[in-house]
């Protein structure tokens, strides 16, 4: 796969197809290759560019160049894009960071699709409101306890936790041996995730800016913490369309892969022609 070096970094991108460019933007603890079943499904007249983030898939780790926040992901993103009109889809970690990069691009953007983006710090708008409140003890108890078995080496603690979290109870222990031991490793970064999508300073109401084409999609049996903040997020995108899939959880791109890839294809298809606002589930 095609590669880049970004500030000593070795960045590698998944690349197909001609047209308008789709940057595609993958979840915690996976790589750009979540995204393969999609470019099978929108077909050769998408330009489809798939980076892994920092520390997964073949990308090197953060080089630990200052704190680590979402505006460093977006410039990894920002790094591999051409020049041209570009339309941005991101999954869980990959929506936050896909939700910073379309406020630093917005002559660029021309659609925008969010998969159940955990943009936690979102949890901290409309004065921390019990609901949200609740919501983000949940998501800061989960954070403890990866940052713990980081610290301690315990790594495969951590990602039992994790793991079970976004998939359901029993979730790590069902899963390969092998899986296990890949996603293990992946912890440090994990840590930093959820640092990033913390502590990203930008407000709710900035996101009212964003006017193009938006379309998020959650699932009927994900975490409410991120049902939560798709609702938000419908709420405040002008243009925005909110869809829940029902039986989905949080890795619906993976397990509702038809759907999801159709959805984002149809999502596509409309190019930048204006919808009416519509939040409804």
């Amino acid at each position: 796969m095609p590669a880049i070096d970004l500030n000593g970094a070795r960045v590698v991108y998944m690349e197909t197809g001609t047209g308008e460019t789709v940057l595609l933007l993958h979840a915690t603890a996976s790589s750009g290759a979540q995204w393969r079943s999609l470019a099978e499904t929108v077909g050769s007249g998408w330009h489809l560019l798939a980076p892994d983030l920092y520390g997964y898939g073949e990308t090197d780790p953060w080089p630990g160049e200052g704190p680590f926040a979402l505006a460093a992901e977006a410039a990894l993103a920002e790094a591999v894009l051409p020049s041209g009109p570009i339309h941005l889809v991101g999954h869980s970690y990959g929506g936050a960071v896909a939700l910073r990069l379309a406020l630093q691009q917005p002559e660029r953007l021309r659609s925008l699709v969010l998969i159940e983006p955990v943009a936690f710090h979102l949890l901290w708008a409309n004065g921390l409101d019990p609901t949200n409140r609740r919501l983000l003890d949940e998501v800061m108890e989960l954070a403890a306890l990866v940052s713990r078995g980081a610290a301690t080496g315990d790594y495969r603690s951590a990602m039992a936790h994790f793991v079970d979290y976004w998939n359901g109870e029993g979730a790590w222990l069902r899963s390969r041996p092998g899986l296990q031991a890949e996603l293990a490793r992946r912890t440090p970064k994990v840590v930093l995730d959820f640092w990033a999508t913390m502590t990203e300073p930008t407000p709710l109401t900035a996101y009212r800016g964003i006017a193009v084409p938006a379309l998020i999609l959650r699932g009927a049996r994900s975490p409410r913490s991120t049902r939560r903040i798709a609702e938000l997020l419908a709420k405040s995108l002008p243009t925005a369309r909110l869809e829940t899939i029902e039986g989905a959880g949080h890795m619906l791109r993976l397990t509702h892969k038809g759907i999801v890839n159709a959805s984002i294809a149809a999502h596509l298809a409309r190019g930048t022609a204006r919808t009416p606002h519509a939040a409804a589930a």
